[in-house]
């Protein structure tokens, strides 16, 4: 039973280190766009909202891959310590 666990928590962190990139990138795109968009809205001289957005972006992203990182080392959560029966 153990291998089996050990290549479930392998397939686990491979899905949620490879999703690295995508955290990484997709919010600041995100930001970038509902800047510019609120920027022409009001009809800014200067980029500021583009700016700011994309700065939130680039945070949140940052945020979510600390979080990915965490969840990736943590322990499996539906392990028993020291019992191996199964729930009936």
């Amino acid at each position: 039973m153990k291998p089996e666990k050990d290549r479930y928590n392998r397939a686990r962190q491979i899905g949620l280190l490879t999703s690295i990139p995508f955290l990484m990138g997709v919010p600041p795109v995100v930001g970038l766009l509902i800047g510019r968009y609120l920027d022409k809205k009001i009809s800014s001289a200067y980029p500021v909202l583009t700016i700011i957005f994309m700065l939130l972006g680039f945070a949140a992203g940052v945020r979510e891959v600390v979080l990915a990182l965490r969840k990736a080392n943590a322990p499996d959560r539906n392990e028993k310590s020291g019992d191996d029966r199964s729930a009936s």
